[in-house]
């Protein structure tokens, strides 16, 4: 047997490389096509060293960059074959394709990169932390209150660019040694000025449910992921109730550690389309596409497990239910939002009409909505989080502009 799983392995990684390959000549073809950037034209990069699976982090930071773009030109560093076909053919932002080093090296000495900016923390982000006359900043691919937010990895970074005090109160619990009134700046959730776009249904007088779960995790300590405990329960209740109208947006990653969530996944959205096909005004919606906004702002309620999603809603301010991780073994933090949200059990997914009834009539939720919102993103008025946004780049610049004058200066003592 394991003879075979290895044969199957081997044909996977063959198979794999053969597709990276193939990606990658395309990259190099369409970016020789649109000939070299501009020089000396950008001061501030994202790194991105992921695969095309990861594009989430990216694709949720568009937004935002693109207003950041209309003053000082953003271009984004890709690493991976993947990843750099994703960006490319998305459109949104400059992109330079360097996989090696060297690479890097050579774009460095044709512009004047100044900041750059993470999304995560892959490990190949440390190749790029060995240029030190920029500063390297985390701005994350979303705010809540997994372990992954209090990571020691923080320290590797210049700044960290954090949604408000909850998130000082977070790494302040957690990290030994860290200065955060020195090393952080609060900037709220800019994307959240942006959750927009055009819904793929007609509205009518059904309530909208946006179940968004996470993938099912890697580890005991991160299993937050409700496909397979909740998930089946909750949609087949919604799809059964003509009052309801359903967006499915599972985590892209759902099923690549776990195959029965992966399975539960395929059989939800089976589900969606026999509804749809049954009766084509109930307007379901599985949705897969990489714009995030709409779904937030649309639904009535929203139904997330614990990650960033939680906290995507939280800046809408309107009403949310979260699922209660059914292995015990999963880190739940309840010092914040979690310690006063609305849980849903697993046993009782399939009663989800009578929580979704509760939730959305219960004046005490939206206060407590309210409270929890400013503590998580502060000013959450139309433009703040991008005006903060845009002058958190300003200050970091100037900090540039003062180091290098000191050092300037230094040289001409010597």
């Amino acid at each position: 047997m394991s003879v075979l799983s290895d044969a199957k392995k081997a044909v996977g990684l063959v198979r794999k490389a053969a597709t990276m390959r193939v990606t990658y000549r395309s990259v190099a073809r369409d970016l020789k096509a649109r000939g070299p950037l501009e020089r000396d034209r950008f001061r501030i990069a994202v790194y991105f060293a992921d695969s095309e699976v990861n594009m989430y982090q990216m694709r949720q930071w568009y937004a935002p960059l693109r207003e950041l773009a209309k003053d000082q030109p953003v271009v984004v560093i890709a690493r991976h074959p993947g990843g750099a076909r994703a960006l490319l053919d998305d459109g949104e932002l400059p992109v330079t394709f360097q996989p090696e080093v060297r690479g890097i090296e050579k774009f460095l000495d044709r512009q004047d990169i100044r900041i750059v900016l993470y999304v995560n923390q892959n490990a190949r982000n440390f190749q790029m932390f060995r240029y030190g006359r920029c500063w390297h900043v985390f701005i994350n691919h979303g705010e809540s209150d997994k372990m992954y937010m209090t990571t020691n990895q923080f320290k590797a970074y210049d700044y960290a660019l954090v949604a408000g005090q909850a998130a000082r109160d977070r790494l302040a619990r957690t990290l030994w040694a860290y200065d955060l009134d020195a090393r952080t700046i609060e900037i709220g959730r800019p994307q959240a000025d942006h959750y927009s776009g055009a819904t793929p249904y007609a509205a009518d007088d059904r309530r909208v449910v946006l179940y968004a779960p996470t993938w099912e995790g890697d580890r005991p300590a991160a299993h937050y992921g409700s496909v397979a405990t909740h998930g089946e329960a909750l949609v087949g209740a919604l799809l059964g109730d003509d009052r309801f109208r359903v967006i499915y947006r599972p985590h892209p990653r759902s099923g690549v550690v776990d195959g029965v969530f992966g399975e539960a996944n395929k059989r939800i959205i089976a589900a969606i389309a026999k509804a749809n096909a049954d009766d084509p005004a109930a307007q379901h919606v599985y949705d897969d596409g990489p714009e995030l906004g709409w779904q937030l702002a649309a639904a009535d309620v929203a139904v997330t497990d614990i990650s960033a999603m939680v906290y995507d809603r939280l800046a809408a301010g309107k009403p949310l239910l979260i699922t209660r991780p059914a292995d015990e073994r999963a880190e739940v933090d309840e010092g914040g939002y979690l310690g006063a949200c609305e849980w849903l059990e697993a046993g009782d997914a399939a009663a989800i009409a009578e929580h979704v009834d509760r939730v959305q009539h219960d004046p005490e939720t939206y206060r407590r909505l309210e409270a929890w919102s400013r503590h998580y993103f502060g000013d959450t008025s139309p433009g703040a989080p991008t005006r903060r946004f845009g002058e958190a780049i300003d200050r970091l610049m100037g900090e540039w502009d003062a180091w290098n004058e000191r050092e300037a200066e230094a040289s001409g003592a010597a």
